[in-house]
């Protein structure tokens, strides 16, 4: 299990010079962009441009802070205005996509992962949750502080609270865990990324 605070993850510049992205977890570790299995990151889109292709990759894209994107892929016949907050959008990374920003900077949450050997979603947690048992994942607190326990009867990981732009993932090993929001439920907003290997060896 590993912590990370986003405001400590330095930011890498895209090369086409509209935005900078966070890398906060990534398998196997230290994997490059051509041989990554899974992926989750926080961009800041600063003007408007195609995404990067990723062949074989499924994508989910959240936005956190910001007026939104205008989303485009015309291979696909994708239109979507990802313009309200914590509503994760998923699309096939092979055609790319046309952003269009429609407004000002805006930040939001990636997962990507290797289609043909793991499955991946994100789930909103606004309330208490337990959250079964699983290879590998990841938490971030969005708002609010939360408390995260391990369950499990041998000895793991001890309880971690998070705070916003706060988190945690695993990998290589099953963990299941309680979530609950410090400062109520109608406060509390935290990201889990679920992970499911296609097939285990």
């Amino acid at each position: 299990m590993q912590q990370f605070d986003l405001g400590q993850v330095p930011a890498t510049p895209w090369k086409n010079g509209g935005g900078a992205t966070r890398e906060l977890a990534c398998w196997p570790p230290g994997a490059d962009m051509e041989h990554f299995d899974w992926r989750v990151s926080v961009a800041t889109i600063a003007q408007s441009g195609p995404f990067s292709r990723f062949a074989g990759v499924d994508r989910v894209i959240t936005l956190l802070t910001g007026d939104g994107v205008h989303l485009r892929q015309s291979a696909t016949g994708i239109d979507h205005r990802l313009n309200e907050a914590l509503q994760p959008f998923g699309f096939a990374g092979d055609g790319g996509m046309e952003c269009e920003l429609l407004g000002s900077t805006s930040q939001d949450f990636n997962l990507m992962t290797r289609s043909i050997r793991w499955r991946g979603a994100v789930q909103v947690l606004k309330n208490k949750a337990i959250l079964p048992a699983r290879l590998a994942g990841l938490l971030l607190a969005v708002q609010g502080r939360w408390t995260v326990a391990p369950l499990a009867t041998a000895p793991g990981p001890a309880v971690v609270r998070l705070v916003p732009d706060a988190g945690l993932w695993w990998a290589g090993e099953d963990c299941a865990w309680s979530a609950v929001p410090e400062t109520g439920a109608e406060d509390g907003v935290l990201l889990h990324v679920l992970l499911e290997p296609m097939k285990r060896l």
